[in-house]
């Protein structure tokens, strides 16, 4: 089986807009607009008797659409930055839809995530030693963002391939939020 995190799709409009947020960073590796989305609880690779156990799970969750806001640019990594970011908020919906998503994925038999949830679109990844001046530069320039809000209405489980980071990623199952 590949490997698998659930998320949200974007709205075209969404991932232009965050495509033209582009800059000339040497290091970066920027994610192609096709592949941005918001992870919203990372599985790995499972089997394939797990991962159907983990669609039946995900397909349980009955929780209503809800309105996300995409807004400032930030990056991971603290002295040693790794991926250059876009903030995801819409508060309490998406934090229970997050909350939903984790118990499914443990009535599956995963194991209980340990990361601090921190909803974001991942713009690019950085390579070891990308000069922390051109990073504070850049999001001096950008780090105000605000796009239009737009409205949930489903969540997906996705495929990657294993070792490449940044796509290209394949929708495997969609569930509608009602």
């Amino acid at each position: 089986m590949p490997r698998l995190f659930v998320g949200l799709t974007l709205p075209d409009m969404v991932r232009f807009r965050l495509d033209i947020v582009r800059g000339p960073i040497p290091g970066a590796r920027w994610i192609e607009p096709e592949n941005m989305h918001v992870t919203l609880r990372f599985v790995g690779d499972i089997d394939n008797r797990q991962a159907d156990e983990l669609v039946s799970f995900l397909d349980g969750i009955s929780l209503p659409p809800f309105e996300v806001k995409v807004r400032d640019v930030g990056v991971f990594g603290g002295r040693d930055p790794r991926i250059i970011w876009a903030g995801v908020d819409s508060g309490e919906p998406l934090a229970q839809l997050h909350r939903a998503i984790e118990r499914a994925t443990r009535m599956s038999g995963l194991p209980p995530e340990t990361r601090e949830f921190r909803p974001h679109v991942t713009l690019a990844r950085l390579n070891k030693g990308t000069n922390p001046e051109v990073i504070a530069r850049f999001l001096g320039s950008r780090a105000r963002l605000e796009l239009e809000a737009f409205q949930v209405t489903e969540f997906a489980l996705f495929s990657s391939r294993p070792h490449v980071g940044g796509g290209p990623y394949v929708v495997e199952n969609v569930f509608p939020l009602r």
